[in-house]
This record gives C-alpha cells, sequence and structure tokens, in this order.
C-alpha cells in the first residue's frame, strides 16, 4: 500500500520508498575543538536529552573530544533496544543548539539538496514503520547484551515511506509538531498540577503537633480538633461471594481489592445479588468504600450503582453529617492508621480502622478543602 488512509486534503499521489541514504548523510563530525560539552543519551520517550537530566548523573566520559558534535536540527540512531523500543530509537535534537554524543550512535543529517521535510521525517521516527528495515539488517543473533550489531552503511540502506509533494511532508510534520506541543504542555500542566496538590496537603492540614494549618481559607480560625474514625460512625462489609459463583459475563458488576473504582473483576447473577444485598449489611449512598487490604486506604464514594463488592479486603465506613466525604478523601490520602498488620500483604482490620486518630475542622471548613482538592484532582484528571 503506498497511499495513507487518512490524507489532507488536496493529494492524491502514491507515496514513494527512498532509502535514507539517498536522503541524509552520515555525520562523523568529532568535537575536537571541545565546541560543547554537554553529554548526550537517547531516551525513546524524552528524545536526545542531557545525561544528567536523564540519568542524575553523566556517564559520559571526561574527555569528549573524541565524541560526535551533533547539532540542532540532526538526527542519531541508539542502537540499544529496550521494552519501550524493540528496534531502538531514532531522534532528533531539539533541546539544545548542540551536544555530544557516543561515536556508538548513528548520527545523520538531512541532505540539503533533498526535498525532505525536517518535521516529517521526526515524525516518520517516531512511527514503527521504519522497524521492518531494521529487522532485515539485524540477523538472528545480531544482538549483543540489548545492543544492535548494525553497521551505519547498512542503516543508510534502510528504506522509508515519503510523501513525493515536500507539501504534503509539511502538513504532515506541522500536524504532529503541533500535537506533541499540545501533549507536552499538558504534561507540564499535569506534572505542575501534582505537584500543587502535594503542597498544599501537606499545608492544609496540621503538621508536627500543631492543631491548626499553616495555610487556610479566610474565615476559618477555630483550632482543628483530634477525632478517632470509631468516633465518626461504623465499619461494615458485605458478605463473601465465592469465585464458582461468579463469571465473566452478567448483569451485576462485582469489585475485587484491585478493582473497585475502575473496571469490574467478575460480574454476578441479578437474583443472586438481590438475595444477598436483602439479607446482608450492603452499603448505603454515602458510604465510603476503603481498600483494607494491599493499598491501604484507596478510596470511592459508593453513589448507589448496582454492584456487589468483596468481603473483608473492601469495607465501607457508613458515619454521620459530622464529617465530608470529599473532605475524607483528602484524610485518606496522607493519615496514619493505627495498626496495619502482615509482612507481605498489606492488613487494616476494623478495629483498628476506628482506632486511627486524624485532625479535622468544623464541617463548613471541610467541605472548602473537600471542594478545593477535588476540584485539583479533576485538573490532574483533565490534564492525564
Amino acid at each position: 500500500m503506498n497511499k495513507p488512509r487518512i490524507r489532507f486534503k488536496g493529494y492524491t499521489e502514491a507515496w514513494e520508498q527512498r532509502k535514507l541514504g539517498e536522503i541524509a548523510d552520515r555525520v562523523t563530525r568529532k568535537n575536537q575543538d571541545l565546541v560543547s560539552t554537554l553529554p548526550l543519551t537517547i531516551s525513546a520517550q524524552y528524545g536526545l536529552i542531557d545525561q544528567n537530566e536523564f540519568f542524575d548523573k553523566r556517564v559520559a566520559s571526561k574527555d569528549v573530544s573524541g565524541y560526535y558534535l551533533m547539532k540542532k536540527g540532526e538526527f542519531a540512531y541508539n542502537k540499544s533496544t529496550s521494552s519501550d523500543a524493540p528496534w531502538g530509537a531514532i531522534k532528533r535534537l531539539d533541546r539544545y543548539e548542540n551536544g555530544v554524543l557516543s561515536t556508538l550512535y548513528i548520527v545523520f543529517a538531512i541532505n540539503e539538496n533533498a526535498e525532505v521535510d525536517s518535521d516529517y521525517l521526526a515524525t516518520y521516527y517516531d512511527t514503527d514503520l521504519w522497524h521492518r528495515g531494521i529487522r532485515e539488517i539485524a540477523s538472528e543473533g545480531a544482538r549483543n547484551h540489548g545492543l544492535l550489531n548494525i553497521a551505519p552503511a547498512d542503516f543508510l540502506e534502510t528504506s522509508l515511506s515519503v510523501p513525493q509533494d515536500i507539501e504534503e511532508q509539511k502538513a504532515i510534520g506541522k500536524y504532529f509538531t503541533e500535537l506533541n506541543s499540545l501533549i507536552t504542555l499538558h504534561q507540564r500542566k499535569y506534572d505542575e498540577t501534582k505537584n500543587l496538590k502535594k503542597y498544599m496537603l501537606q499545608n492544609m492540614f496540621p503538621q508536627n503537633g500543631s492543631n491548626v494549618p499553616k495555610i487556610r481559607f479566610d474565615g476559618f480560625t477555630e483550632a482543628w480538633e483530634q477525632r478517632k474514625f470509631g468516633d465518626l460512625g461504623s465499619v461494615s462489609m458485605c458478605k463473601r461471594i465465592f469465585k464458582e459463583q461468579t463469571s465473566t459475563v452478567g448483569d451485576i458488576p462485582f469489585y475485587k481489592i484491585g478493582t473497585f473504582g475502575g473496571e469490574p473483576d467478575a460480574f454476578i447473577t441479578r437474583e443472586l445479588y438481590e438475595e444477598y444485598k436483602e439479607k446482608f449489611p450492603y452499603p448505603q449512598i454515602g458510604d465510603m468504600l476503603i481498600s483494607a487490604s494491599g493499598t491501604i486506604g484507596r478510596i470511592v464514594e459508593y453513589t448507589g450503582e448496582n454492584a456487589y463488592f468483596q468481603d473483608s479486603n473492601i469495607v465501607w465506613f457508613k458515619h454521620d453529617d459530622k464529617i465530608d466525604n470529599l473532605f475524607l478523601k483528602c484524610v485518606y490520602a496522607f493519615v496514619k492508621w493505627s495498626g496495619i498488620e502482615g509482612s507481605t500483604i498489606k492488613r487494616l482490620y476494623n478495629d483498628n480502622f476506628l482506632k486511627t486518630e486524624f485532625w479535622m475542622p468544623q464541617i463548613e471548613e471541610q467541605k472548602k478543602i473537600g471542594q478545593y482538592f477535588s476540584s485539583l484532582d479533576h485538573l490532574i484528571t483533565l490534564h492525564q
């Protein structure tokens, strides 16, 4: 197939196969004049990046005069394989004006006479379309401790698909460059909002024996009080459901410890659900479902959906109106649970849950705090 399924309007010509060596030249420029001392590595996720930033240390030699000197806009092939990059990674230098790269890499630049758009080529090497060409020259047994044994001359013989019209190349390159910018923007916003949430959790709750937080909403001045969960409500659990009572399809979702709050683990019949719900304890709307095994304290609010929850490992906290559910979710994020037991699999038993202490303000301040962190969580999810 020499035409893509989706194209920009106005382009109808078939794409052509070009050898990399026809459109690009190998770069073997050495850093003998020490033009740069910035040591680079190639990451499948981050591209060409400073070793100090990627590894938190420098792995290059002190003397980098024998390294390749790479300039912005040039490409490099990392022959090292990983789960993210089974045939290595090919990336363009975008972050810095220049840098130095080990001679184990293959560096190349688009030939100035070739009608190839750089953004298109960078986008092409973000796909897996070029893997086939590498597979053909990396014969069985050619791997050596995760490093593909590929000669530069053979690498330049690999083929790639290129639109004949340079304008179509530019349109594709621009489109994916803008998408990458959007992804980077959301990633930055995601990281910033996560850090903000961490900072505010540390400062909007009392720390180090204090009974007031460092940061508060205007109008709230009263000291917080220390309470136990047992002062505010009770803990219950559903009647046990056995594996043979579940199936891969059915009417009612069944949740185990690792799936509640997400996709169900299995299903049960509506008849069994109605029977157990009538005979045994069952959550009410507003009860807080809590993981009591493994990852202690993971929590969702029960909103009334038809579902059944694994006994003992998922318990629910039934409480009065003295505590706000959104505030409770914040408390669970950093509360120091009382008496967690177990060496391999951690377990929080009901009595220990009810004995656990935490700081809480009056209900109106709780609601403000809960709504604030709920909005932050929504932003984090949006950017993610």
